[in-house]
């Protein structure tokens, strides 16, 4: 068990899979199991939910440095941001990065009978022509490998025209310190970095663009007072970032109000640091360049198989071993991966 600024977590040891999925508190996890067993002798209450909710949301609008209000709740990140994708005009030009992940792209890609269009492009190459396009749809932090966007050259390509920036911010909200407050859309999903179960997502949506979105799901919990709307029509629709929510995920918004207030109340510039500074430990010990990443992928022949005898888990994607560093890491796992790299 290792204790992290006041949270435990049981499983950390060798751990190094956050961009796949991040470890519960062992308070989350009581939580989770108080609540399932309350559920299962029907003590259940499903208002008992909605502080959770209200929370988790505040917690990302923290981490984002966007106003709470602008928050919407949904189930994953594909889902909200295919309400931008449906809303941005006809024949609009989209870029985006080679080997994005699938969810970014593809919302817009589904467009292509309005004329939308999807050009992929290379690291630094988008940021240069971001101008050229209508929407540039990008993760801030690459999933297969931990490329981070170069924030002010893109800004500084799009500050004379009307491009329109969507980011996703999953592989980098919880373990990056974030200025992400001029994009129009952020996005992300919260049961990697920040934590959470699985089946939940967040969007801020700028005021300027937010009127253009249509509530193509819109629900009882997407309305101004829930409880008092679930048979009401018209819908009384809220009329903040609300407007867009799904109904919540009971137990995995559970999770997320436990587990977003606490990282968004660490120091997010120190939680950086040390995530990077570890991943740049084994970068610097196996001859590659240091990079502000968390992320790190090996070339390593049978890597998972490897790594998996010396206890340590990790993922692979676009063929290589990724591994992660998260706040609950340490020297000692970093030493252990150098360690089985050697062997």
């Amino acid at each position: 068990m290792r204790e992290v600024f006041g949270e435990e977590f049981a499983g950390a040891t060798g751990f190094l899979n956050s961009a796949t999925f991040g470890l519960p508190s062992r308070r989350q996890s009581e939580a989770l199991r108080a609540a399932l067993s309350r559920w299962e002798t029907g003590e259940l209450q499903p208002t008992e939910f909605d502080a959770a909710v209200t929370n988790a949301r505040a917690a990302f609008a923290r981490l984002a440095g966007v106003p709470a209000e602008s928050v919407t709740m949904g189930g994953s990140v594909s889902a909200l941001l295919g309400l931008v994708a449906a809303a941005i005009p006809d024949n609009s030009r989209v870029a985006t990065l080679a080997g994005e992940f699938t969810s970014v792209s593809a919302p817009f890609e589904a467009q292509a009978a309005r004329g939308v269009t999807v050009t992929a492009l290379l690291p630094g190459e988008l940021e240069d022509r971001a101008g050229n396009f209508d929407i540039v749809a990008v993760s801030l932090v690459q999933s297969a490998d931990g490329y981070v966007l170069d924030v002010g050259r893109l800004r500084n390509a799009i500050r004379h025209g009307q491009t329109r920036v969507v980011l996703d911010v999953t592989q980098a909200m919880g373990w990056m310190a974030l200025d992400v407050a001029w994009a129009d859309v952020v996005a992300g999903g919260s049961y990697k970095w920040l934590l959470a179960p699985r089946g939940a997502a967040w969007m801020a949506v700028q005021s300027t663009m937010a009127g253009e979105l249509v509530p193509h799901a819109a629900n009882w919990y997407s309305s101004e007072t829930p409880w008092a709307n679930t048979y009401a029509l018209p819908a009384l629709l809220a009329r903040d970032g609300r407007r867009f929510d799904t109904s919540p995920a009971w137990f995995t918004l559970l999770g997320a109000g436990i587990a977003m207030p606490w990282l968004a109340s660490l120091d997010a510039s120190a939680v950086q640091q040390h995530c990077v500074g570890l991943a740049n430990q084994v970068r610097n010990a196996i001859g590659v360049p240091p990079a502000e990443s968390a992320i790190l992928p090996l070339t390593v022949p049978n890597g998972e198989t490897l790594l998996a005898a010396a206890g340590i888990r990790a993922a692979v994607r676009a063929g290589r071993v990724r591994v992660s560093f998260h706040v609950y890491n340490t020297v000692d796992d970093a030493e252990a991966l150098i360690a089985a790299l050697r062997r």
